[in-house]
Protein backbone atom coordinates (compact mmCIF):
# COMPACT_ATOMS: atom_id res chain seq x y z
CA UNK A 1 0.00 0.00 0.00
CA UNK A 2 1.35 3.65 -1.18
CA UNK A 3 -0.29 5.22 1.74
CA UNK A 4 0.12 2.80 4.59
CA UNK A 5 1.02 5.32 6.75
CA UNK A 6 -2.82 6.92 6.25
CA UNK A 7 -5.56 5.11 8.74
CA UNK A 8 -9.39 6.38 8.87
CA UNK A 9 -12.18 6.01 11.51
CA UNK A 10 -15.29 6.80 11.08
CA UNK A 11 -16.87 7.34 14.50
CA UNK A 12 -21.09 6.48 14.81
CA UNK A 13 -19.99 7.29 18.86
CA UNK A 14 -19.83 9.95 19.55
CA UNK A 15 -21.66 12.21 17.86
CA UNK A 16 -23.98 15.28 17.68
CA UNK A 17 -27.32 15.31 16.97
CA UNK A 18 -28.78 19.08 15.91
CA UNK A 19 -29.07 20.04 19.36
CA UNK A 20 -25.33 19.33 20.10
CA UNK A 21 -26.25 16.21 22.40
CA UNK A 22 -24.01 13.38 22.49
CA UNK A 23 -25.80 10.23 20.88
CA UNK A 24 -25.05 6.93 18.49
CA UNK A 25 -25.65 7.00 14.84
CA UNK A 26 -27.01 4.50 12.86
CA UNK A 27 -24.77 2.41 10.36
CA UNK A 28 -25.91 2.68 7.08
CA UNK A 29 -25.37 -0.03 4.40
CA UNK A 30 -23.97 2.57 2.65
CA UNK A 31 -21.04 3.50 4.64
CA UNK A 32 -19.12 0.17 3.87
CA UNK A 33 -18.68 0.14 0.70
CA UNK A 34 -19.00 3.88 -0.51
CA UNK A 35 -15.78 4.52 2.42
CA UNK A 36 -13.83 1.46 1.98
CA UNK A 37 -13.78 1.73 -1.70
CA UNK A 38 -11.95 5.44 -1.90
CA UNK A 39 -10.07 3.86 0.69
CA UNK A 40 -8.74 1.12 -1.32
CA UNK A 41 -8.32 3.16 -4.29
CA UNK A 42 -6.02 5.71 -2.61
CA UNK A 43 -4.70 2.64 -0.72
CA UNK A 44 -5.11 3.52 2.83
CA UNK A 45 -3.68 0.99 5.73
CA UNK A 46 -7.07 0.76 7.64
CA UNK A 47 -10.65 1.65 7.37
CA UNK A 48 -11.76 1.65 10.95
CA UNK A 49 -15.69 1.72 12.00
CA UNK A 50 -16.53 2.83 15.46
CA UNK A 51 -19.90 1.42 16.39
CA UNK A 52 -20.55 0.32 20.26
CA UNK A 53 -23.85 -1.06 19.84
CA UNK A 54 -24.25 -5.17 19.24
CA UNK A 55 -27.13 -5.20 17.10
CA UNK A 56 -25.49 -2.25 14.53
CA UNK A 57 -22.52 -4.37 15.15
CA UNK A 58 -23.96 -7.44 13.65
CA UNK A 59 -25.17 -5.98 10.54
CA UNK A 60 -21.91 -4.67 10.02
CA UNK A 61 -20.25 -8.06 10.55
CA UNK A 62 -22.41 -9.93 8.30
CA UNK A 63 -22.04 -7.80 5.27
CA UNK A 64 -18.32 -8.11 5.90
CA UNK A 65 -18.22 -12.33 6.21
CA UNK A 66 -20.39 -12.05 2.75
CA UNK A 67 -18.54 -9.83 1.08
CA UNK A 68 -15.13 -12.43 2.20
CA UNK A 69 -17.28 -15.59 1.54
CA UNK A 70 -16.86 -17.47 -1.31
CA UNK A 71 -20.52 -16.47 -2.48
CA UNK A 72 -19.19 -12.93 -2.28
CA UNK A 73 -16.33 -13.54 -4.04
CA UNK A 74 -18.56 -14.78 -7.11
CA UNK A 75 -20.79 -12.12 -6.93
CA UNK A 76 -18.11 -9.39 -6.86
CA UNK A 77 -15.00 -9.94 -6.10
CA UNK A 78 -13.61 -6.22 -5.95
CA UNK A 79 -16.39 -5.52 -2.80
CA UNK A 80 -14.12 -8.52 -1.19
CA UNK A 81 -10.87 -6.71 -1.75
CA UNK A 82 -12.12 -3.39 -0.45
CA UNK A 83 -13.81 -4.95 3.01
CA UNK A 84 -10.03 -6.38 4.33
CA UNK A 85 -9.29 -2.98 4.45
CA UNK A 86 -12.40 -2.93 7.43
CA UNK A 87 -11.40 -2.90 10.75
CA UNK A 88 -14.71 -2.83 13.46
CA UNK A 89 -14.18 -1.79 16.79
CA UNK A 90 -16.06 -0.48 19.63
CA UNK A 91 -14.57 2.91 21.06
CA UNK A 92 -12.37 5.17 19.74
CA UNK A 93 -9.88 4.52 22.04
CA UNK A 94 -9.94 0.88 20.51
CA UNK A 95 -8.35 2.51 17.12
CA UNK A 96 -5.90 5.07 18.64
CA UNK A 97 -4.27 1.37 20.88
CA UNK A 98 -4.83 -0.42 17.38
CA UNK A 99 -2.33 1.82 15.17
CA UNK A 100 -0.13 2.28 18.40
CA UNK A 101 -0.02 -1.15 18.39
CA UNK A 102 0.32 -1.93 14.33
CA UNK A 103 2.61 1.04 13.61
CA UNK A 104 4.59 1.27 17.40
CA UNK A 105 3.26 5.06 18.06
CA UNK A 106 0.75 7.06 18.12
CA UNK A 107 -0.38 8.39 15.20
CA UNK A 108 -0.91 12.17 14.60
CA UNK A 109 -5.11 12.69 14.81
CA UNK A 110 -6.35 14.57 11.74
CA UNK A 111 -10.54 15.55 12.67
CA UNK A 112 -12.81 16.63 9.65
CA UNK A 113 -15.62 19.16 10.33
CA UNK A 114 -17.80 21.66 8.53
CA UNK A 115 -16.22 24.13 10.84
CA UNK A 116 -13.10 26.06 11.42
CA UNK A 117 -10.99 25.57 14.85
CA UNK A 118 -7.77 27.40 16.02
CA UNK A 119 -5.58 24.02 14.88
CA UNK A 120 -7.36 24.34 11.16
CA UNK A 121 -4.64 22.93 8.59
CA UNK A 122 -5.23 22.89 5.02
CA UNK A 123 -5.18 20.01 2.88
CA UNK A 124 -1.81 21.14 0.62
CA UNK A 125 -0.38 21.23 4.44
CA UNK A 126 -1.60 17.70 5.42
CA UNK A 127 -0.73 16.43 1.94
CA UNK A 128 2.97 17.37 2.55
CA UNK A 129 3.29 16.39 5.96
CA UNK A 130 1.62 12.65 4.68
CA UNK A 131 4.01 12.55 1.73
CA UNK A 132 6.87 12.61 3.99
CA UNK A 133 6.01 9.07 5.53
CA UNK A 134 7.91 9.90 8.37
CA UNK A 135 4.79 9.75 10.88
CA UNK A 136 0.99 8.00 10.64
CA UNK A 137 -1.75 9.85 9.91
CA UNK A 138 -5.58 8.72 11.27
CA UNK A 139 -8.07 10.72 9.92
CA UNK A 140 -11.17 10.77 11.74
CA UNK A 141 -14.49 11.25 10.36
CA UNK A 142 -18.13 12.26 12.44
CA UNK A 143 -21.79 11.24 11.18
CA UNK A 144 -24.93 12.90 12.19
CA UNK A 145 -24.39 16.68 12.87
CA UNK A 146 -20.19 15.57 13.57
CA UNK A 147 -17.43 14.92 16.06
CA UNK A 148 -18.53 16.52 19.61
CA UNK A 149 -16.56 19.81 20.54
CA UNK A 150 -14.57 18.18 23.35
CA UNK A 151 -13.11 15.49 21.36
CA UNK A 152 -12.27 17.18 18.33
CA UNK A 153 -10.64 19.58 20.79
CA UNK A 154 -7.92 16.25 21.98
CA UNK A 155 -6.90 15.92 17.78
CA UNK A 156 -3.54 17.21 16.48
CA UNK A 157 -5.30 18.92 13.37
CA UNK A 158 -8.68 19.94 12.20
CA UNK A 159 -8.61 19.60 8.27
CA UNK A 160 -9.95 22.51 6.55
CA UNK A 161 -13.60 21.99 5.48
CA UNK A 162 -15.26 20.83 2.27
CA UNK A 163 -15.84 24.03 0.22
CA UNK A 164 -18.22 23.74 -2.78
CA UNK A 165 -18.57 26.62 -4.94
CA UNK A 166 -21.20 28.60 -2.42
CA UNK A 167 -21.63 28.65 1.32
CA UNK A 168 -23.73 25.41 1.45
CA UNK A 169 -21.17 22.52 2.90
CA UNK A 170 -23.78 19.78 4.54
CA UNK A 171 -22.46 16.77 2.86
CA UNK A 172 -22.45 13.26 3.54
CA UNK A 173 -19.76 11.88 5.69
CA UNK A 174 -19.19 9.30 2.19
CA UNK A 175 -19.02 11.91 -0.31
CA UNK A 176 -16.62 14.45 2.26
CA UNK A 177 -14.47 11.39 2.76
CA UNK A 178 -13.67 10.60 -0.81
CA UNK A 179 -13.25 14.28 -1.39
CA UNK A 180 -11.10 14.42 1.26
CA UNK A 181 -8.99 11.29 0.50
CA UNK A 182 -8.64 12.94 -3.72
CA UNK A 183 -7.15 16.02 -2.40
CA UNK A 184 -4.43 14.47 0.28
CA UNK A 185 -3.62 11.49 -1.51
CA UNK A 186 -4.40 11.38 -5.61
CA UNK A 187 -1.56 11.48 -8.20
CA UNK A 188 -3.59 14.29 -10.01
CA UNK A 189 -2.39 17.07 -8.62
CA UNK A 190 -4.94 20.55 -9.43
Amino acid sequence: MINDNVFIALLHFPAMDRDGKTIITSFTTMDLHDIARPARAYEINTYYIVHPVDAQRAVIKKQIEYWSSEEGLKTNPTRAETVKLVKLVYTFEEVLEDVQSLRGRKPIVVGTDARNYSNTVSYDFLRKEIEKRERDFLIVFGTGYGIPPDLMRTFDYILEPVYGAGDWNHLSVRNACAIILDRLLSRNRC
